[in-house]
């Protein structure tokens, strides 16, 4: 598969056959989130996963997700999807919610070597948040899910070439 990469390459394959996935979500901005988690689940069923090993889990917020995502990293899923939108108001807040939840799956991924996809939106607006979650910028959630599927089979592909 080849997406405009370079000519040999070694690329991460979108065959979800036999892989399972953990999607955790924010429910704060659900009329977001919802839209994102729906892409998510139907890129991994559209690539072949099937649906029981597609689970999806519920978080109160972005600031959750770094901690759900650890303890799902260690239940032996292959990739996760975190999921959650944040977008900006008139504190800081924003930034405060937006850097720990980055930096935070950023850190699980690293540490469990378990591929997180990064359906985290931060916006500034209703608008924005929704275009990306369906609309004229597509689902992030689809995106997110399809980085993770490529990179579990990257990690998979590398870690066997390095050993043969």
């Amino acid at each position: 598969m080849s997406s405009g990469g370079y000519a040999g390459a070694l690329e991460g394959s979108t065959d979800a056959t036999g892989l399972r996935f953990a999607i955790v979500s924010s429910r704060f901005n659900s009329y977001v989130t919802e839209r994102l988690v729906a892409g998510a689940r139907a890129c991994l069923l559209d690539h072949g996963a099937r649906g029981e090993d597609v689970e999806v889990f519920s978080v109160p917020g972005a600031w959750e997700l770094p901690l759900a995502a650890r303890q799902l990293a260690a239940q032996g899923f292959d990739g996760i999807v975190a999921i959650g939108c944040v977008i900006r108001g008139d504190t800081p807040h924003f930034e405060y919610v937006a850097g720990a939840a980055t930096n935070g799956l950023a850190q699980v991924q690293m540490e469990s070597g378990v591929p997180i996809g990064f359906g985290l939106l931060t916006t500034e607006n209703n608008e924005q948040a929704l275009a990306r979650a369906g609309g004229r910028e597509g689902n992030k959630g689809w995106e997110s899910a399809l980085a993770a599927l490529e990179m579990v089979h990257f990690t998979r592909r590398v870690g066997a070439h390095a050993h043969a």
